[in-house]
């Protein structure tokens, strides 16, 4: 239910705080990140980051790293806690998930930390610190591999394929520590506009539907996203151009109200049966220097439904038409 007595600014009032992860009272945590798997109990289940509200949205480097459970994929989600309380305080930030080909529950986390993997044999927990990513440089510039804004995916042939800020790929045959091998420069040249420095690029989400490898990666500095395919999710990534533009009537209900969120940033997806089913993102509703802690501001995590199938198909006809032009 879309309610305007909560916080925010009047460009995302009224809006629903049952959506995604969110404090109403903004009297505890501000949420970023949020990572959703579907768990065997058919629940859903998010790993986000939080931290003290009283800290404005500088305090992220402060985040723990913490479990939110729904039954519903566009929640409400209830913070069930610290995922590792008793590991550094908790802490963790970029919080992202996956399932491990043995059917563990693989929790990774960076920036504040080197790239940490916890494990666990339920999204529940508990939760085992298995250690930190490593990288092979390759013959590369070694800070392609920094563990900062880590997205990580299994893929379809059981190796494993990480995308961190600096847009270089990163794939290990097996095993989720590495050491994965820094498979050639970023493959972010092109997509953005003419003197833009590559630094202004970040929070990369990497997944594969439709027969491609998808990139959605943000501008923070042009407030856009875009959006690049890969056949081998390796080489050859191509510009698809804006993947989103929160200043666009982006994010809508069905009644037509609009919600413009002064930054929607680390996006990630959440796939059912093949297709992404729904996108998150951290969103907060003025400047991050403007959010200064016990006000009206703050940040959570948005969930928005996706129509993947329809996606990937017209993706796919878009491919086939360049192939019959290419010969």
């Amino acid at each position: 239910m879309r309610r305007s007595d909560i916080w925010g600014a009047p460009n995302v009032l009224p809006r629903d705080p049952d959506n995604g992860l969110d404090d109403p009272t903004n009297k505890q945590y501000y949420y970023w990140d949020g990572k959703i798997l579907k768990g065997p109990d058919g629940k859903y289940h998010m790993f986000a980051s939080r931290w003290d509200q009283s800290l404005g949205h500088g305090g992220w480097v402060r985040s723990v790293a913490v479990h939110a459970v729904s039954d519903n994929a566009m929640g409400p989600y209830k913070d069930t806690g610290m995922t590792w309380s008793d590991d550094r305080g908790g802490r963790g930030h970029n919080v992202t998930a996956l399932q491990l080909p043995d059917k563990r529950y693989a929790v990774v986390v960076s920036e504040t930390r080197p790239g940490d993997v916890f494990v666990s044999q339920s999204p529940d927990g508990p939760w085992e610190h298995l250690g930190s990513i490593q990288v092979d440089a390759n013959g590369f510039n070694r800070r392609l591999g920094a563990m900062s804004n880590v997205s990580v995916m299994l893929r379809p042939d059981g190796k494993f394929e990480i995308v961190p800020r600096s847009g270089a790929i990163l794939i290990r045959n097996d095993g989720i520590l590495g050491p994965y091998k820094i498979q050639g420069p970023s493959v972010y040249p092109g997509i953005m506009p003419e003197g833009m420095p590559l630094g202004n690029l970040e929070d990369p989400v990497i997944w594969y539907s439709g027969g491609l490898y998808h990139i959605v990666v943000n501008c923070w500095s042009e407030k856009k996203a875009f959006h690049l395919t890969s056949e081998d999710g390796i080489t050859n990534w191509k510009n698809r151009g804006i993947a989103y533009d929160p200043t666009t009537n982006f994010v809508r209900y069905k009644d037509g109200t609009v919600n413009h969120w002064e930054k929607m940033e680390r996006p990630n997806v959440c796939l059912e049966n093949g297709h992404v089913k729904y996108f998150t993102f951290a969103v907060i509703d003025v400047p991050k220097e403007e959010d200064k802690g016990n006000d009206n501001h703050g940040s959570k995590v948005l969930v928005v439904p996706f129509d993947g199938v329809a996606f990937d198909r017209d993706t796919q006809k878009i491919v086939k038409a360049e192939k019959r032009e290419a010969k």
